[in-house]
């Protein structure tokens, strides 16, 4: 069995210390940090890191055992030579950083989500991975928790019939928090391309200076699919998503803990309702990094795109900027392709 040598960037929480915030939340089996989930991977090996604070560069020495630290990671990349290479900085430096990563040739490249500030930034992206031929995925940990690949499969199976729409209930902001929203509905239905998006960001009041917002603001959807199919969030519950069918309707609750189908059962000739079955959870849970980390290397050894390869990423990251896009024209709806590349939201 090959081993693969791989180099984070930015050593703080993707990259090291997370684990400590969610050691109580049980929808996400630790490990879930990058260099936690590579001491559980035979293929993966820690073999450098790097960051521009040196705190952080001793804390990590301190829990991991990894002697080879760099402030710059280029200098990391071409003295280490690493076969993976994670990038867990702040949003902002995603984009640039991938782009960089690609260009010096790492097979192998994890991008913390949001994968891009901008669309003008995104299409960088995809331009540099497609042109190094990097496997590329971003960390939308859901497309790899065991529940959501449970639920994908059984609405591809058919157990809800053809799917027509879906709702997810939670509240969260656009590139940090939505990136997870939309990328699990489009994991649940197949990953189906998008035709046009309503969307606002909040408070409604939001308005860009230059083309630019500071910060990163709540937002609400509903996005069309090819198929007619229609997604969109509603702003309460505990991370949920009900994907309804023409025979029933499948529900994924409390972000993954538990899963349920409703089907329609005939009681008469005018009557059919939809009666539910709580479905147990998915035997032997395993942390969504390890299995999303395995996946890359899997990609890269089999010669195959990754479950969130960069076109998958693209597409959904032009959702989001469609509903930035919706939010600044004041106008009902947004097809995509999205016209304006260079609307900016910092990501931190």
């Amino acid at each position: 069995m090959k081993t693969y040598r791989l180099a984070i960037v930015g050593l703080g929480r993707m990259g090291s210390t997370i684990d400590a915030e969610v050691v109580d939340y049980p929808a996400y089996p630790l490990p879930y940090s990058i260099a936690g989930a590579c001491q559980l991977i035979p293929r993966l090996q820690l073999a450098a890191g790097a960051d521009i604070l040196p705190e952080k560069r001793r804390a990590f020495q301190e829990k991991w055992g990894v002697a080879a630290l760099y402030e710059d990671y280029r200098e990391m990349i071409e003295r280490e030579r690493p076969d993976v290479v994670a990038i867990c900085t702040v949003g902002e430096h995603h984009a640039p950083m991938t782009v960089e990563v690609a260009s010096l040739g790492v097979p192998m490249i994890f991008c913390e989500k949001a994968m891009a500030c901008s669309m003008a930034e995104a299409d960088a992206v995809r331009d540099a991975v497609r042109k190094s031929g990097s496997k590329f995925l971003t960390g939308v940990l859901r497309r790899w928790q065991s529940t959501y690949q449970e639920a994908r499969q059984r609405i591809a199976a058919g157990d809800i019939g053809q799917p027509k729409a879906l709702v997810h209930f939670g509240r969260t902001n656009l590139l940090h928090g939505h990136s997870h929203t939309l990328d699990t509905v489009l994991l649940l239905l197949g990953d189906p391309r998008a035709l046009n998006v309503h969307g606002e960001l909040l408070p409604r009041e939001v308005r860009f200076e230059s083309g630019r917002l500071e910060r990163d603001p709540d937002a609400v959807f509903q996005v069309e699919f090819e198929g007619g199919i229609e997604a969109q969030t509603v702003r309460g519950g505990a991370w949920d998503f009900e994907v309804h069918g023409t025979e029933g309707v499948l529900k994924v609750a409390n972000d993954g803990l538990q899963i349920a189908l409703r089907k329609k059962t005939p009681v008469s000739k005018s009557f059919e309702p939809y009666l539910e079955t709580v479905l147990p959870p998915p035997a032997l849970p395993r942390s969504p990094t390890v299995t999303m980390l395995d996946d890359l290397v899997s990609a890269h050894e089999e010669g195959r795109p990754t479950r969130s390869d960069i076109e998958v990423t693209h597409h959904a990251t032009e959702i989001l900027f469609a509903i930035a896009e919706c939010h600044h024209l004041g106008v009902p709806r947004v097809a995509l392709p999205v016209q304006n590349r260079n609307l900016y939201i910092r990501h931190r």
